[in-house]
């Protein structure tokens, strides 16, 4: 298994000495997981940090071994961090995990968590201690604010858009604008035009990607590649692209290289972080 950059103490540590000089950074929690501060507050964006799809899938045919450690337990990260947003782009374990986030949420009763419109019940039934005052609901096009925050609703697809009854998108990215930073995680998506063109009104600092890629063999949804992340990234006029959704499972993963070798073809910034690692992002 892979060793994190740096995990639990050390990790708690770096988190810490952020939040109190107010510094603003991120950090890589693994597969879709990031967390930003900034002014003291933190952000957190599809967290996974239990190993609850690893006992889920254990023994069947889709087994998810865990290639990299795990960077900090759920409940000391919530415990330390003044957390205002969790998000939750769509339903799957890996963005929705009841090991995870109520361990978030609950020390932090002020969180919102953000989720798409289109999951409400869904989510109410995984997360059942979860007030739904609690929930700030969107679909691709909507914008929602919360004190700082003002979060944006953008389609995904995955690996084809999917609505309910009322034609709202059961898989979104959003884009987050928060004291002068604006980010856009897509949350599991393959390449598709209708979020392209949303993306592009707005002024994107650092975009958030998967690069695992879409292999039917695999059976599960897929995403975008590495070459396809750097280039929708090129495509939305991102200041800076950083990959994610690789180095989790093995049965579903892919190296970086691709990615930075697209990336640097077409003059497209870029950072490649470790699990728990941080960037500093003074100017971005």
């Amino acid at each position: 298994m892979k060793a994190a950059f740096q995990k639990d103490d050390a990790l708690l540590a770096d988190f810490e000495s952020a939040l109190t000089s107010g510094t603003r950074a991120l950090w890589w929690l693994g597969q879709s997981g990031f967390l930003i501060t900034q002014n003291g507050r933190a952000v957190v964006l599809d967290p996974y940090l239990s190993d609850s799809l690893t006992r889920k899938y254990s023994g069947t045919d889709k087994p998810h071994v865990r290639i990299t450690e795990r960077v900090v337990e759920p409940n000391a990260l919530g415990a330390l961090c003044s957390i205002d947003l969790v998000t939750s782009s769509h339903n799957h374990t890996d963005h929705l995990d009841p090991e995870t986030l109520p361990s978030l949420l609950e020390p932090n009763p002020n969180a919102h968590l953000v989720i798409p419109a289109a999951n409400r019940d869904f989510v109410l039934e995984r997360l059942p201690a979860l007030q739904p005052s609690r929930l700030l609901e969107l679909d691709h096009g909507q914008t929602t604010e919360s004190g700082p925050f003002r979060i944006s609703g953008i389609a995904a697809a995955h690996s084809t858009e999917e609505h309910d009854k009322a034609g709202r998108c059961r898989f979104l990215g959003y884009v987050v604008e928060w004291n002068g930073l604006s980010v856009y995680h897509s949350g599991d998506t393959v390449w598709h035009e209708r979020a392209i063109s949303a993306l592009r009104h707005f002024r994107i600092d650092i975009a958030f990607l998967p690069i695992n890629g879409d292999l039917p063999e695999r059976r599960v949804a897929g995403n975008l590649n590495g070459p396809q992340s750097a280039r929708l990234a090129r495509a939305v006029g991102a200041r800076l692209v950083i990959p994610c959704h690789y180095d989790m499972f093995e049965f579903n993963t892919a190296s970086p290289d691709d990615f930075a070798r697209e990336c640097k073809r077409i003059g497209q910034r870029f950072r490649i972080l470790q699990n728990g690692e941080r960037m500093n992002l003074p100017g971005v």
